[in-house]
């Protein structure tokens, strides 16, 4: 059982771990994750290391690597891996890729698609769940046949915290900055400060923590049309990037799209993946004919 630490103890002031420590844990932490830390990263690292090794009350970085390692539960793994994850979105963020969603993607799946059959999206990592809950008001209020077909929207990602917090549906005014005031007396309603989404858009999204190098995990995504992976490629390093590229092309129908954050190509990782352009918005396709 975790025990808290000693108010005295000042995480900042905790000893320096050792170089070949450090190596150890961030080759650990690599093959749990498929996160590469580079050395711009170390004081960040470190710091969230030593926050660790006090909250917990460890004598020291050995033992508390050696319970992280060890501890049958998980629970400080997961501790760590919230630790280790920046999340930082907003609702409507590149929201070009939710346009051609509406405008070209779901119209081409649906003419191939009985209503009975659901269309499956996927947005990971997903935070704090802006950009679920950002593609389902898109459906909403641009899609024509969005009352026609059965549309399944699943959110994930490896941070608890954050899958926590998406579930509670509630932001600040500043993750709300692009939404019309139409959108938000539609969908939200003001608390405090506050604004949390409307119940009927919390319960239609099927959120989950999941890290995707782990095979058990991903399992039960498979048959989707569309994953939204957008910003999590950049942390990993090439190795990581093709297995993860690989995961998702199995998670996804033949015919099915990947969106890519701005700055990542699915060219530079896979050529597994036909690019497609939707007016300026590439987005990449699993060929049909390789299945």
């Amino acid at each position: 059982m975790l025990t808290a630490a000693p108010p005295s103890r000042d995480p900042v002031a905790a000893a320096a771990i050792p170089p070949e420590d450090y190596a150890r844990f961030c080759d650990f932490f690599y093959r749990k994750t498929g996160i590469l830390f580079g050395a711009n990263k170390s004081y960040f690292v470190e710091r969230r290391l030593q926050e660790r090794i006090a909250a917990t009350g460890s004598a020291s970085f050995r033992d508390y690597f050696t319970m992280v390692r060890f501890q049958a539960s998980g629970e400080e793994m997961q501790h760590l891996v919230n630790a280790m994850t920046v999340n930082e979105t907003y609702f409507y963020r590149e929201d070009y890729q939710f346009d051609a969603l509406v405008r070209h993607l779901l119209p081409e799946i649906a003419r191939n698609r009985a209503p009975s059959d659901p269309i499956r999206l996927w947005s990971m990592p997903c935070s704090t769940g802006e950009e679920p809950y950002s593609i389902a008001m898109q459906i909403l209020e641009n899609w024509p046949q969005a009352d026609e077909y059965s549309v399944e929207i699943l959110a994930s990602d490896i941070d608890s915290r954050v899958i926590a917090e998406a579930r509670q549906g509630l932001y600040s005014a500043r993750a709300l900055h692009r939404l019309t005031p139409a959108l938000k007396n539609r969908y939200f309603t003001a608390v405090g400060d506050n604004f949390r989404i409307c119940q009927e858009l919390r319960g239609s999204i099927d959120f989950s923590v999941v890290n995707i190098t782990e095979p058990l995990a991903m399992r039960r995504f498979r048959k989707l049309d569309v994953i939204f992976c957008r910003n999590m490629l950049i942390y990993f390093d090439d190795n990581s990037r093709r297995l993860a590229v690989e995961a998702l092309y199995e998670s996804l129908r033949p015919g099915g799209y990947i969106c890519l954050g701005h700055s990542e190509s699915m060219s530079r990782i896979s050529s597994m993946f036909r690019p497609r352009k939707f007016g300026a918005t590439i987005l990449y396709q699993r060929p049909v004919d390789h299945d």
